[in-house]
């Protein structure tokens, strides 16, 4: 008889964590780093002043590798170096927000995302989640509310979405930047997901529709979804106006960046090609656990999902039995979403997968 499997856990499998080939590469990107360590163990130079929003270094080699994946310029100025994106989405509500401001996701979203906000005793609003993305007609009808000067950031996922699969809408990207410009909010993206695709996309970061006049978007990345969740470095992209106070909250203005020396380590690997490479072996990897997921889902009568083209998870509506993550959560207050399911494929062997869907059948 099949059995239950453990659907709930975002995680790369041990698979991808063991790769020989990325072990090599990561203590070549070592050894390597160790070399600058006169440099990633201060706090920065005389030339180069101290280093607030990250290790000069890494942000150079960030910068040319994003340039290449996203196909547009990627300046190291609009760069700051983070502990992964939770860290890079809690200090954007710590400095353009305050208690009393609300937040506004979008239903279901990244559930832990509500701790982030509630943290900085922000109050969590959601709207519809449709097919291209947030439904942005329901987010103005709360900002022309009485609420709605109190709305100060809009928290959400717009490329290969957690836990939906879909993508943001060029038209959306355009409209939701113009009404944060219209009714002076800021937009958390987080995107955790940008890079793992098992298609060629064209969708660029929301930091292309910003303003730099008037800046609104935070894009924020990580490698944690790439690499490993221990892997914790990430980076926020915005234009200099929004970054420049990033670093003046408490532990980094009397401890410096989190990551100067640990991103320093990484620099031989983003440079080399290693992660490029990296990253196109996960994805093709995650995407054929992805088909299979699917493909079974279907064979055992469970059609109402989108099958994603990216990202670690597909959004299933149960016939009855349950498994992985319940939907409950992701909604603000656990009052929607009681019988759909967040289902990933990123951490189970194949034959466990297929196992623990064929325990689904009615």
């Amino acid at each position: 008889m099949a059995q239950a499997q453990d659907f709930i856990k975002g995680w790369p499998h041990v698979g991808l964590l063991e790769n020989s080939d990325l072990r090599a590469a990561l203590v070549q990107s070592f050894k390597e780093g160790i070399e600058m360590s006169s440099g990633s163990l201060n706090y920065g130079s005389a030339s180069e002043g101290a280093y607030m929003l990250g290790h000069p270094r890494f942000l150079s080699a960030l910068g040319g590798f994003l340039e290449k994946q996203y196909n547009a310029p990627v300046s190291p100025k609009n760069l700051m170096s983070t502990a992964g994106s939770s860290m890079g989405t809690d200090i954007c509500c710590r400095v353009h927000c305050k208690a009393g401001d609300i937040c506004v996701v979008e239903e279901p979203t990244y559930f832990l995302a509500f701790t982030i906000v509630r943290d900085r005793g922000m109050t969590v609003k959601g709207v519809p989640m449709e097919s291209d993305g947030m439904d942005l007609v329901a987010l103005e009808n709360l900002l022309k509310g009485p609420d709605g000067g109190k709305i100060k950031m809009v928290y959400t996922v717009p490329v290969n979405h957690n836990p939906s699969g879909h993508t943001m809408s060029e038209a959306k990207r355009i409209k939701l930047v113009a009404l944060a410009k219209q009714y002076d909010f800021y937009i958390a993206a987080d995107e955790a997901y940008q890079l793992l695709n098992f298609k060629p996309i064209t969708t660029k970061p929301l930091f292309y529709h910003d303003d730099p006049e008037d800046p609104r978007v935070f894009s924020i990345g990580t490698f944690a979804k790439l690499i490993g969740p221990g892997c914790k470095i990430g980076w926020i992209q915005a234009h200099e106006k929004l970054l420049k106070p990033l670093p003046n909250i408490g532990f980094i203005d009397s401890g410096n960046n989190p990551v100067i020396f640990s991103s320093c380590n990484l620099v031989h690997f983003i440079e080399s090609g290693n992660l490029a490479r990296h990253i196109d072996m996960v994805s093709k990897d995650l995407g054929n656990r992805c088909a299979i997921m699917c493909k079974k889902l279907r064979e055992v009568g469970l059609t109402e999902f989108v099958e994603p083209n990216g990202g670690y998870f597909v959004w299933v509506k149960s016939n009855g039995k349950m498994t992985g993550k319940s939907g409950e959560p992701m909604s603000v207050n656990r009052d929607q979403f009681h019988d759909m399911m967040r289902l990933c494929y990123a951490w189970l062997p194949e034959e466990k997968i297929i196992e623990g869907i064929e325990y689904l059948r009615p």
